[in-house]
């Protein structure tokens, strides 16, 4: 698909000639970043333009429908909505001045900013003109949330936003998405009724399936919504000047510029620009991060690069764990996977481990955070450690009395090796055959093989990656109710996210997430093991840098450079 700005490149144009396009795009490129760097402040870091990677050309940069990581970094850089969270993990207001909850916890009433504008770039220039934007205001957000539940959009947040009243009857049909209980009470006066309270709801708030939407600009675009350059419209810190794609070509590009417009004095827009290099692939953006086009980017390995020459930040946001074939001759077995479960010595392995991983007996990682905190810092998974090697032999002994056989045969343990480094598995391997007398080895494979062979069923047990989808628990425990390979019959009894999500007190946040988890690894159809950092890799002039590894955003709103 080619994307370019049609006040700029007319369409029939862009069908006669890409290569003057491109030429074109770079050439502005060139322009904006002399003009930018002539505006840096070195001081304070700040009128800086970030040259940074898209690993892929974004989906969608509709807020309520994209979920790909290039399109989650723009959409967070270009929209904002009622709440935010602070470097802490803590929520608050951002686009809402203030909220009010109701005694039931079921009613939320958010006063909002009147400095919220709308700005879509109808010239060429760099100019941010008053006509050019209009006010934000409380049915923009009637009518974003009144998408998200609609089950003709099949937004990614529908699940989540299912405690808004009226969503499971308009899920199923039986009354229209207009019907939801979210009302614009006046201009600056939103209401959102609840069908019971929740305490993940303010942080719900800070996702972008929560960020306003312009019904009149968006009837406007007539279903090109997002998918390009002039069919969005920003009420965040930059707007988009030009978005480029060719698949066949080079030099794609998303080019922004700074709102100014939107921000106030306590929150301050650091950049000027954003320049976002579209790449195929993770090895290009790493050549483009070596030669110096780009100034950061992310991963799930931090190999090879040294930490004394780069600021690199590892953030332990998924688990990874053993999952087993509910269909395995052996491994169906509940006997024989309690018995695997306790006869993991963590405490053992943990001296074994690199600084990529760190031993997991919980599921929920220590990348969510509880009112400010990382939620492990406030439960400690080792209230879950089974490790018991009498209890261990003795449910493996029972385990072959129950399938009625005298030994297990031998299996090996699927590995995304993409993933994760299998030798960390070898230990374990070595105990279970010491103490069990079989031998359960290891199976590397790539990215591709792995989601093939799970979804064909081919594997008895697999080392399987739990990340929730937004950096909440009960994102994390939705996992098992919505991705197939994760979920079970007894997993599903146990309506894990519904209890967590009426949770009706923050503070009880923590004993919810906890229970949840308990009731989880009671099934033994997951047996966490590994906790796994997600990477953001800068160079060292760079300072606040946010990168969230649930959604994949990169938040540049702060980001700083003293070069």
């Amino acid at each position: 698909m080619l994307r370019a700005r049609s006040t700029i490149f007319p369409e029939k144009e862009m069908e006669n000639d890409v290569k003057k396009i491109t030429l074109a795009v770079c050439a502005a490129m060139l322009c904006t970043s002399a003009f930018s760097c002539g505006n840096t402040d070195r001081g304070t870091g700040t009128g800086h333009m970030f040259d940074v990677p898209l690993l892929g050309d974004p989906e969608s940069l509709d807020p309520q429908f994209a979920s790909d990581p290039s399109s989650a970094t723009v959409i967070k850089n270009l929209y904002s909505g009622l709440m935010m969270t602070d470097s802490s993990g803590a929520v608050k207001c951002c686009n809402a001045e203030s909220y009010d909850i109701s005694e039931d916890g079921t009613v939320y009433t958010f006063t909002l900013r009147q400095d919220n504008y709308w700005f879509y770039d109808t010239n060429s220039d760099d100019v941010i003109d008053d006509e050019e934007c209009f006010n934000v205001t409380a049915e923009d957000y009637v009518f974003a949330l009144q998408r998200v539940l609609d089950p003709k959009m099949q937004s990614p947040y529908a699940e989540e936003f299912s405690c808004i009243k009226g969503a499971s009857e308009i899920a199923e049909g039986l009354i229209s998405a207009e019907s939801a209980e979210v009302y614009a009470v006046d201009r600056y006066t939103l209401m959102i009724v609840l069908e019971h309270p929740c305490a993940e709801f303010l942080r719900l708030l800070c996702s972008a399936g929560a960020y306003p939407c312009n019904k009149e600009f968006f009837l406007s675009t007539k279903g090109r919504y997002g998918l390009d350059d002039r069919s969005v419209m920003s009420n965040g810190a930059f707007y988009v000047r030009q978005w480029f794609y060719d698949p066949y070509g080079v030099n794609n590009i998303l080019f922004m510029r700074r709102n100014g417009k939107n921000w106030t004095d306590d929150y301050e827009i650091a950049p000027s620009y954003l320049s976002f290099y579209i790449q195929r692939s993770e090895e290009e953006v790493r050549a483009a991060f070596k030669d110096e086009s780009i100034e950061c980017f992310t991963s799930m390995s931090s190999s090879p690069y040294n930490p004394k020459k780069y600021y690199i930040e590892g953030i332990p946001a998924t688990t990874l764990g053993l999952i087993f074939n509910p269909e395995d001759k052996y491994y169906s077995n509940l006997s024989l996977r309690m018995a695997l479960a306790k006869s993991i010595d963590r405490d053992s392995l943990e001296s074994q481990l690199k600084s990529d991983v760190q031993c997991a007996r919980g599921v929920i990682p220590p990348a969510v955070s509880v009112l400010g905190r990382s939620y492990r810092e406030l439960s400690s998974d080792r209230q879950f450690d089974e490790f018991d090697k009498e209890k261990a032999l003795e449910l493996y002994a029972q385990a072959k009395q129950e399938l009625g056989t005298e030994s297990i045969e031998t299996v090996k343990i699927l590995v995304n090796a993409e993933t994760v480094d299998s030798g960390y598995l070898h230990s374990l391997s070595q105990r279970w055959q010491e103490l069990f007398g079989s031998y359960i080895g290891i199976e590397d494979v790539t990215a591709e093989q792995f989601e093939e062979r799970i979804a064909a069923g081919d594997y008895s047990i697999a080392l399987y990656p739990v990340r929730g989808e937004l950096p909440l628990g009960s994102s994390c425990l939705r996992q098992f109710e919505t991705v197939e390979r994760l979920r079970s019959e007894e997993t599903d009894e146990l309506g894990l996210t519904e209890k967590v999500m009426s949770c009706p007190d923050p503070s009880e946040l923590v004993e919810a997430y906890t229970s949840a988890e308990r009731e989880l690894l009671g099934q033994y159809t997951f047996i966490p093991l590994f906790y796994k950092n997600s990477y953001l890799i800068a160079d060292r002039d760079n300072e606040q840098i946010v990168y969230d590894p649930f959604t994949g955003a990169v938040d540049y709103r702060q980001a700083l450079n003293y070069s």
